[in-house]
C-alpha cells in the first residue's frame, strides 16, 4: 500500500513538471532527486528545466495532496480545462508558516477580528485592499509570491485562468500589481480564511470554516475591459457572456412574464443582504416559468458559477437546494442603465431566500455574490 502511494506521488509530480523524482523514504521525511523525462536531442536546457513557479504550483500541492501527507488535490501548472481544480487551502497553511512575525503583524488576524465596519473577514467592496502590502512588492519573498499566486488561481477553474489574467491586466495593470491578502485564524485548524482583494476582486478560501456560506463568504468580481464606460456590447469583457445568457431567458418570456420580471430601477448594488422575508424579493419567480424556460435558467446558473473551482460550484448548488432549489429564486431585469437603449439589459439580479447574484453591467461590469444555506447570515458590503 505504501509503495503504491509513493508511485502515485511520483506520477503526480511527473505529470505536472515533466520530471521524474527519485524518492527516498527516510525516518525524517521524503527526499527527492529530479531527472528530466526527456532525453531527446531536441530537448534544450530551457525546455527540460522546471521553473521555480511551476515547482511550487505542482510539487507543493502534490505533496499536500498525497495520501502520505494529507489533503486530496493537485495543482499543476500544466492544467487543462478538463483537469480538476486544486484546493488552495493546503498552500495557505504553508504560506502562513513561512511568514515572519513582522509579516504576520501586517497581514494576519484573529478569526473574529473587527474593524470600524465590523467583522473584517466578511467584508466586501468593489475596489479595496484588505491590507496595505501589495502582492508584487518587496514585503513578500519570491517563494511567498509564488505560493500566493498558486492560491489565488486555485480559486478558479483552470479554463478561466487566462480570462482572469486579462481582467487583472485591464483593471490593475496585471496580476498582483494592486492586490493584497489577509489570513484570519490559523490555517490547518477548523477556523481560518484566506482573503485576496483588489479592484474588481474579492475571493476567499477557508476549508469550510465559515459555516453556511458558499465561497467562504460574499465575493466580488468585475471587469472594465475598455475604460470606465463600456459600449453597449461590452467588447472584451470576460464576464459579459453571463449577461447574454440571462438576456436570452428574457427573450423567451411571454408578455406577462416580462412585465413581472422588469423593474424600473435597480437597487443599490451593495444591497446584497438577504431579505427578512422572501415576499420582499422582486422579479419573476422561476417556479412560474415553463419547463424550457427553467432549463435555460439552469444554464444561466451554470454560466455564473463556471469561473470558479469545482468545490465552490458544488457548494453553491448545495445551498440553493437547501432553500428549495432554483424554483424559489426570482430573476429581475432593470430598465435603468440600459447602455445604448438596445433592451439588452445590462443590470439584472438572481435572488432567493439566501441567494443574491447581483449583476451590474453599467457603466462596466460589477458582480456581487452572497450565498448561504441560512437566510439569517449577516455580511458587510460597502
Amino acid at each position: 500500500m505504501f509503495d503504491a502511494q509513493v508511485d502515485c506521488l511520483i506520477n503526480l509530480i511527473s505529470l505536472g513538471t515533466g520530471i521524474t523524482p527519485l524518492i527516498h523514504i527516510t525516518k525524517i521525511g521524503v527526499l527527492m532527486e529530479f531527472h528530466s523525462l526527456s532525453s531527446s536531442p531536441s530537448s534544450t536546457p530551457d525546455s527540460s528545466q522546471v521553473s521555480r513557479r511551476q515547482f511550487v504550483k505542482t510539487v507543493g500541492v502534490a505533496l499536500a495532496s498525497s495520501p502520505i501527507l494529507g489533503s486530496t488535490n493537485l495543482l499543476s501548472a500544466g492544467q487543462t480545462a478538463k483537469t480538476p481544480a486544486s484546493a488552495p487551502e493546503p498552500l495557505v497553511k504553508k504560506l502562513y508558516e513561512s511568514f515572519s512575525p513582522a509579516q504576520k503583524s501586517k497581514v494576519c488576524f484573529e478569526w473574529d477580528h473587527k474593524d470600524k465596519h465590523g467583522l473584517l473577514r466578511q467584508h466586501i467592496r468593489a475596489n479595496w485592499n484588505i491590507t496595505e502590502p501589495i502582492v508584487n512588492s518587496e514585503f513578500f519573498s519570491k517563494d511567498q509570491k509564488e505560493m500566493i499566486e498558486a492560491i489565488f488561481f486555485g480559486h478558479f477553474d483552470a479554463s478561466w485562468h487566462k480570462k482572469i489574467r486579462k481582467q487583472l491586466q485591464d483593471d490593475q495593470g496585471g496580476y498582483g500589481e494592486d492586490q493584497s491578502i489577509a489570513i484570519f485564524g490559523t490555517p490547518g485548524t477548523d477556523q481560518f480564511q484566506f482573503v485576496m482583494t483588489g479592484r474588481h476582486t474579492t475571493v476567499r478560501c477557508d476549508g469550510d470554516s465559515a459555516e453556511h456560506l458558499a465561497f467562504g463568504g460574499p465575493i466580488f468580481y468585475g471587469h472594465a475591459a475598455n475604460g470606465f464606460n463600456e459600449k453597449h456590447n461590452h467588447p472584451g469583457n470576460v464576464f459579459w457572456e453571463q449577461a447574454l445568457k440571462a438576456n436570452h431567458v428574457y427573450k423567451i418570456l411571454d408578455g406577462k412574464q416580462r412585465k413581472t420580471a422588469m423593474i424600473p430601477k435597480a437597487p443599490r448594488e451593495t444591497k446584497i443582504h438577504f431579505r427578512k422575508s422572501a415576499d420582499q424579493i422582486r422579479g419573476l419567480q422561476i417556479s412560474d416559468m415553463t419547463k424550457d424556460q427553467k432549463q435555460e435558467m439552469q444554464k444561466v446558473l451554470s454560466s455564473l458559477i463556471e469561473p470558479f473551482r469545482t468545490s465552490d460550484q458544488a457548494e453553491v448548488r448545495k445551498c440553493i437546494k437547501t432553500q428549495g432549489g432554483l424554483d424559489q429564486c426570482r430573476i429581475a431585469f432593470y430598465q435603468s442603465g440600459d447602455i445604448g437603449n438596445d433592451q439588452v439589459w445590462d443590470n439584472w439580479r438572481l435572488e432567493g431566500p439566501a441567494f443574491v447574484w447581483h449583476y451590474r453591467g453599467a457603466p462596466h461590469v460589477h458582480v456581487w455574490v452572497n450565498i448561504s444555506d441560512d437566510p439569517g447570515t449577516q455580511i458587510i458590503a460597502t
